[in-house]
């Protein structure tokens, strides 16, 4: 039976979590403060601690701190709340395992504890399970996010991952889709088989029968070697396939004979390979419109559309918004060798008042940007493109500008812009609070 500790000083609260965990079979000492927490520590052995952010005490980084410094290997997960979301991903940075943050239910709680009870004991295991952490590495790049819309994300991957479903992932340019993609195929049971990944959009078609599924040595002229096709090199495994509305008609032909009679032929080959594959595709085109138009197979559409997900827009997940600009500064850190710690406020209103039409990868762009500019500790204004505060200036030009007729418009615009932050609207359209509000009620806005 695993050993928990868990810390949290809302006593009502933390002994509904204990009887919780304990009936799924979980041994729990429960404390509400650092120093019973520490004379237990030095007393007993625990898999895991489950501490609250905010202790009457201290905190649960400054408890963090002391358990990395006697026991390394000890997982910590943090209980937090959205508006300490940021200092939660320092505490990662720190060594904790992760967090969760509340309100959460219990699936989500369960799934927390597993997963870090599961990689301890990888951590345990031999260098010969080496794969398997990598396995755990990948999947940790995947973030979950804590806004509504990603919570529904992250459902439909849980939910369609452990199938063999042809799953067509939708969404904007830059959203992130083959991300979505690896870790629905992370969370199946190819996980251990390859996961290729195809741009359909840099093939040409001339040469994408023999990029799907290869081609023997002198078949055509530059056939120099034997070519071991993607459906081949994915066998086993899952195939995924971005831009997929890309495909030129023969080819979508060609694609939809393989996935019909799993086998494919290549090149100057006389024999058929059989092949067990999982097909992903993925596109920023609206392929019902393009079926319509005639420019996409009505029949491959259904072969491919067992499952669909929409990717959201980073628009869409604003609450997600730090959680990301802190991972995408972990990375430049990496790739750019530097030891920027973290965002000057001014950066981050910036960030929620733009609307981020790249998405995440305009979001990872941009801060890898300022981090080779920043020379401070901290990413400051002066670090961002001019492109991040054009639209700020555009609706206050707008503003000076505006008539009756237009007015009721703009201040939707501006309250959709800093996600119905009505303080920040007023400075937009260059009003007061007070006159915002009147107009809010005078124009029957909710």
């Amino acid at each position: 039976m695993k050993h928990i500790l868990l810390i949290e000083d809302d006593v009502a609260f933390s002994e509904m979590l204990k009887h919780f965990l304990e009936r799924h079979k979980y041994k729990v000492d429960l404390c509400y403060n650092i120093n019973n927490a520490s004379k237990l520590l030095n007393t007993k052995k625990y898999n895991l601690i489950f501490t609250d952010l905010r202790l009457p005490d201290g905190d649960g980084i400054s408890l963090l701190k002391q358990v990395k410094q006697t026991d390394f290997k000890i997982p910590v997960v943090l209980m937090t709340s959205y508006a300490e979301v940021s200092t939660a991903v320092q505490a990662m940075k720190q060594g904790a395992f992760d967090y969760i943050s509340k309100p959460f239910n219990p699936s989500e709680v369960l799934e927390v504890i597993s997963n870090a009870l599961e990689v301890k004991a990888i951590n345990k295991e031999s260098s010969s399970n080496e794969h398997k952490l990598k396995d755990k590495a990948s999947a940790k790049r995947y973030i979950t996010g804590i806004s509504s819309a990603s919570k529904t994300l992250n459902e439909y991957v849980d939910l369609v991952a452990p199938t063999d479903m042809s799953v067509l992932v939708t969404g904007e340019s830059g959203t992130g889709k083959e991300v979505v993609a690896k870790s629905i195929h992370l969370k199946s049971a190819r996980k251990n088989n390859p996961f290729v990944a195809v741009d359909c959009g840099a093939i040409p078609k001339e040469i994408a029968s023999s990029e799907f599924f290869g081609h023997k040595k002198g078949s055509f002229t530059g056939a120099i070697n034997d070519k071991t096709g993607h459906f081949e090199s994915a066998n086993s495994g899952t195939l995924f396939l971005d831009e997929v509305g890309n495909l030129s008609y023969e080819n979508q032909i060609q694609l939809l004979r393989a996935l019909q009679e799993r086998k494919v032929k290549p090149i100057g080959s006389s024999d058929e390979i059989h092949v067990d594959i999982r097909l992903i595709t993925a596109t920023n085109e609206d392929l019902l419109l393009a079926v319509e138009k005639g420019d996409f197979r009505e029949d491959l559409y259904h072969r491919l559309n067992e499952f669909s997900i929409k990717v959201p827009s980073l628009k869409e997940r604003k609450d997600d918004l730090i959680l990301y600009a802190d991972f995408f500064l972990d990375k430049a850190n990496n790739q750019l060798n530097k030891t920027i710690t973290g965002f000057s406020k001014d950066v981050l209103d910036t960030f929620q008042n733009y609307h981020w039409p790249g998405n995440l990868r305009e979001l990872s762009n941009v801060i890898k940007r300022a981090t080779l500019l920043s020379q401070t500790d901290l990413i400051t204004e002066r670090d961002l493109p001019i492109e991040l505060f054009k639209l700020q200036k555009q609706i206050i030009v707008e503003n000076k500008f505006s008539t009756k007729e237009n007015e009721k418009d703009l201040i939707i615009s501006a309250l959709q812009e800093v996600n119905n932050n009505k303080t920040q609207a007023a400075k937009l359209l260059n009003i007061t609070r007070k006159t915002l509000y009147n107009k809010l009620k005078e124009y029957n806005l909710n």
